[in-house]
């Protein structure tokens, strides 16, 4: 029997690491930046604080979801202690199989009323 991990054993993955992964599918970005874009992106509804946010960056890191990049600077110049991050193949499927999870609730009739308002 082998311990790899699929996916779906993933799931439902907590928002703030769906978020991450949605960013980081994107393209590499370092901490920061990351916590700035998942406030804007969420009108200031998700707010981390750097100890936190780095707790989960490690934690996604160890489950193979995340990896830290070799990149050290921007082509603007950035700090060159800045650590970098980009998704896995791993992480990358899991982020779609996130996405198909909440397509597939929110079709659902009694949640589109939900979004609709019209309970």
């Amino acid at each position: 029997m082998t311990n790899k991990k699929t996916a779906d054993d993933f799931l439902p993955l907590k928002p703030v690491d769906f978020h991450i992964l949605v960013l980081l599918n994107e393209g590499e970005g370092h901490g920061y930046g990351l916590v700035q874009e998942i406030a804007a992106r969420t009108d200031g509804k998700v707010k981390l604080v750097p100890g936190n946010f780095y707790a989960i960056l490690k934690r996604l890191i160890g489950e193979g979801l995340l990896e830290e990049s070799t990149r050290k600077t921007t082509p603007a110049g950035d700090d060159k202690r800045r650590r970098y991050y980009r998704i896995t193949s791993l992480g990358k499927k899991v982020a779609a199989a996130e996405a198909s999870r909440m397509r597939s609730l929110v079709m659902q009739p009694e949640v589109a009323n939900l979004i609709k308002g019209t309970t």
